[in-house]
């Protein structure tokens, strides 16, 4: 009874259905008739015209879209705890040659304006430090906190007011709007987002995330960027057909609201005396002792140990809610 990631999940049934019927003769890398069709879909998606790339890792989709928006002598500002920071090895760095990441602090992994303003604020503008250049963020952010559309604009005005370009790790995107209920366009382009890393991979795709530009001219380098470090796959067809099938009848959102549902039942059995953050996507991370895990584990239950006295459980898209049930008894229990 898993509740380790997300990332082990199978993938969906039309995936696999998809990958099948993309099984054929088509032209090479991107060119082929799925890879044609991306920016169409995904502009439907957001109500607005977009360049929209298969990328094969969510590292390289973020750090993609941060080369865009920041050059080799900038710096990018994001939380403490962001995925860059922290589970990335360096590869923003790596990805931009150079750029710096400035670490802000915030409740649960999210930014305030405030705090984004104050920071650009304390750079001196000469030619000692490092100059702000881009603002990056997590939705859902790394402890499953869901920005709402006006917390995004209120950041998005900052980063218009200061020069930056905005970007945001969208791992779980689609947790975070089945949380809220907002648009896919409100919480992006319309709060000022230029570039989205749209996550696949954990909602029910087997090897692909989807990189969107919201200002499309910055996709023309990043293509070639793609190409220089490895990321262009020769058979593309096979990668846009997985996010083809997930947008298909919503899929994406409603993988996404079979997790939640999932998370907010084990939420409830934990109680608010046990949870370290609110429950809002499809993260919890759970007070308890170390016996009291390991009571967990000989029960068959698997998940990841966070932090003393602190453990994460994940819920996937396909979670059986009869373990769901049994491990919500097990931890009323404790």
């Amino acid at each position: 009874m898993r509740f380790f990631s997300d990332n082990a999940a199978p993938c969906h049934p039309a995936v696999l259905d998809a990958l099948a019927a993309a099984n054929r003769l088509d032209t090479a890398y991107d060119g082929d008739a799925w890879s044609k069709r991306l920016d169409g879909a995904f502009s439907d998606l957001f109500e607005t015209p977009v360049r929209a790339l298969w990328i094969t890792t969510g590292t390289a989709a973020n750090c993609l879209a941060l080369a865009a928006l920041c050059p080799p002598e900038g710096a990018i500002l994001c939380h403490r705890d962001a995925h860059i920071e922290v589970d990335e090895a360096g590869a923003p760095g790596f990805f931009t040659h150079g750029a710096k990441l400035t670490l802000l602090g915030g409740e649960g992994a999210k930014l305030l304006p405030e705090v984004v303003d104050a920071a650009c604020g304390r750079v001196r503008a000469d030619v000692h430090q490092v100059q702000p250049r881009a603002l990056s963020i997590t939705n859902a952010s790394e402890y499953g906190l869901a920005y709402r559309a006006s917390e995004v604009a209120a950041l998005g005005e900052v980063a218009k007011r200061r020069g930056l370009g905005f970007h945001m790790d969208g791992a779980r995107f689609a947790n975070a709007l089945a949380a809220t209920g907002e648009t896919p366009a409100d919480v992006t382009w319309r709060a000022g987002i230029d570039a989205l890393s749209f996550g696949f991979v954990k909602n029910g795709g087997m090897s692909t995330e989807a990189l969107v530009f919201f200002e499309p001219g910055l996709a023309d380098e990043t293509l070639r960027r793609r190409k220089r470090s490895g990321h262009l796959l020769s058979k593309g067809r096979y990668q846009a057909a997985q996010l083809l099938a997930l947008l298909e009848d919503n899929r994406w959102l409603a993988n996404a609201r079979a997790a939640n549902a999932a998370a907010r039942a084990l939420a409830d059995a934990a109680g608010p005396e046990r949870l370290v953050h609110p429950v809002e996507a499809n993260e919890l991370f759970v007070r308890m002792t170390p016996a009291e895990a390991s009571t967990l584990r000989a029960a068959g239950f698997d998940f990841y140990d966070w932090a003393p006295g602190e453990v994460r459980l994940v819920t996937s898209w396909d979670q059986d809610m009869v373990a769901v049930a049994t491990l919500a008894q097990a931890i009323r229990a404790l």
